[in-house]
């Protein structure tokens, strides 16, 4: 959820351009595009989104101060065309686009900027609300928004914080909204969504399809598509199905098994590489017997994870250690992970005083995502790895928006869980999803509810420091730190699937900011 200045110096490569486009053919204008996922947004305001399915159209209809390039992590102008820093780090200025317009025909201005991040930051904004999930760790350190002229924004903050700018390019809690969008509809703006962004939102069916179309004045240069629908379709199979058939045109919770069926047919396309990603196993550590550390470390001893990565994932992953993937700065490599032992998991039981085992709830993910393509094969996996220790398991389902809030609300004991991340910057996993800052209830990010005093000041340090060298040497202890207590069990770093039509051409796949459908063309 975060990223710093200092990304520039990554060279991954966290996008795809999705183009079988052979040397004489030119984009097209017009068409609508069909996206199958296997869920349906949950929201459609940018500052409740806790979940990629809301953000993958959110991303498209609103737009930040900054965003990140097509093709890297460097992060380039967007609704700020300018922007400078003072030399202590705690103030920044943004210049604005002269020109743009909401969706709704009003300006975009520096007002419309200060509403947006107010209403998620001061309690006695009229629009303030407590379900703005991500708006406490995105604006970390921001102690004023204010507008100095129409054009102009400054941002102050309480101190040097250096993942600043790269929160500001997130797909969530920093785009901007139209203040006069949000008074109309109130509390059911997230149903009428109004940005300035490429494409305009116009209609939302509830778990049937949610259409956005090309916005014919935007500032930027204006999509070849003329609509978008989004439309879920949970099954796998039938996800497939659709796109073979032409009902959809891209689709993405792709199972491993299918990989072979899409190789072999002529009129779709597969890609995949490694995303910035993690699917985990994450223990409640308010709820006993996971408040103990060597119960936690037994339930890590306890999972194969050569197998599931062999069997579920089908080598479309490779096992994860840390809860960073490896190719992110700051990645400590010389951590050794939890082996598979049970003997070794039943010894650390007994010396917990739970020698012959005990009950527990788990709760799969209830669709398949990016990081975990097959939870409910994964959650028999774990339920036996357990069993086969002494820890007798449950299997608790529910739909994907009750899972979340369950989650978030601390009602758990054991859960799959996973993130895609939208930052580069280390201190968008480890502070995001296991600081103490962020286990509040309900709506903590940190639902394993892990806190550590240790590390709470290791990852605020991190945050301080300018240096990126430096800020690597403290993510590396933090790592140690988080294996030390084991509050999860990482399980993967999973390669990125998603399938096409040939057709399709333009589509940018970036692991940090969504899909980018501005340059998508059909044939």
């Amino acid at each position: 959820m975060k990223k710093a200045l200092l990304l520039c110096s990554i060279s991954l490569c966290l996008f795809i351009g999705i183009d079988t486009v052979v040397a004489e053919s030119q984009p097209k204008m017009g068409g609508t595009l069909i996206f199958g996922r296997a869920a349906d947004s949950v929201t459609l305001d940018p500052a409740k989104i806790n979940d990629s399915d809301s953000s993958k159209v959110t991303c498209l209809v609103f737009e930040g101060l900054v965003r990140y390039k097509d093709d890297s992590t460097e992060i380039e102008p967007a609704l700020a065309k300018s922007w400078e820093v003072s030399e202590d780090g705690k103030s920044w200025i943004f210049h604005l686009r002269e020109g743009v317009m909401f969706h709704d025909n009003t300006p975009f201005d520096a007002h419309a900027v200060v509403f947006s991040f107010l209403r998620q930051i001061d309690p006695t904004h009229l629009f303030y609300r407590k379900d703005f999930s991500c708006a406490e760790s995105t604006f970390i350190n921001v102690k004023t928004v204010e507008a100095l002229d129409p054009l102009t924004v400054k941002i102050t903050l309480e101190k040097l914080y250096s993942p600043f700018l790269s929160n500001l390019a997130m797909t969530v809690s920093v785009h901007i909204i139209s203040p006069t969008a949000l008074k109309k509809w109130g509390d059911n703006f997230d149903k009428h969504p109004v940005g300035t962004g490429p494409f305009q939102f116009v209609e939302w069916i509830p778990q049937d399809r949610i259409i956005i179309e090309k916005n014919p004045n935007y500032w930027g240069k204006k999509p070849y598509l003329d609509k978008i629908v989004f439309k879920p379709i949970t099954n796998n199979k039938s996800r497939l199905l659709a796109l073979k058939t032409s009902a959809i045109n891209v689709m993405d919770g792709i199972d491993p098994e299918m990989v072979n069926e899409i190789k072999k047919d002529k009129n779709l396309q597969l890609e995949t590489r490694l995303g910035i990603n993690v699917a985990w196993i994450e223990m409640n550590n308010e709820k006993k017997p996971f408040d103990q550390v060597k119960v936690r470390q037994a339930v890590n001893y306890a999972i194969n994870k050569p197998k599931l990565i062999k069997f579920v994932y089908q080598d479309l992953a490779i096992p994860a250690k840390n809860p960073i993937p490896p190719m992110m700065w700051g990645y400590n490599d010389s951590i050794v992970d939890y082996e598979y032992n049970p003997e070794k998991a039943k010894q650390l039981l007994k010396e917990a005083g739970y020698e012959n085992g005990f009950e527990t709830t788990l709760l799969p993910i209830p669709v398949a995502r990016i990081y975990m393509p097959q939870p409910q094969k994964i959650a028999e996996i774990v339920k036996n790895n357990l069993a086969a220790v002494g820890i007798k398991v449950k299997l608790v389902y529910y739909d994907w928006e009750n899972y979340l809030a369950k989650l978030s609300a601390g009602e758990h004991e054991i859960a799959l869980d996973g993130w895609v991340g939208d930052s580069g910057d280390p201190d968008s996993f480890l502070y995001a999803l296991l600081d103490q800052d962020n286990a509040v209830k309900p709506d903590a990010l940190n639902s394993s509810f892990f806190r550590n005093a240790e590390l709470h000041d290791i990852l605020i340090k991190a945050q301080q420091v300018p240096d990126q060298h430096e800020r690597a040497k403290l993510y590396g202890k933090a790592q140690e730190i988080i294996h030390r207590e084991a509050p999860w069990v990482p399980l993967a770093h999973v390669k990125q699937l998603v399938a096409f039509q040939t057709k399709v051409h333009g589509l940018i796949l970036h692991d940090l900011a969504g899909y980018r459908f501005e340059k998508t063309w059909i044939e």
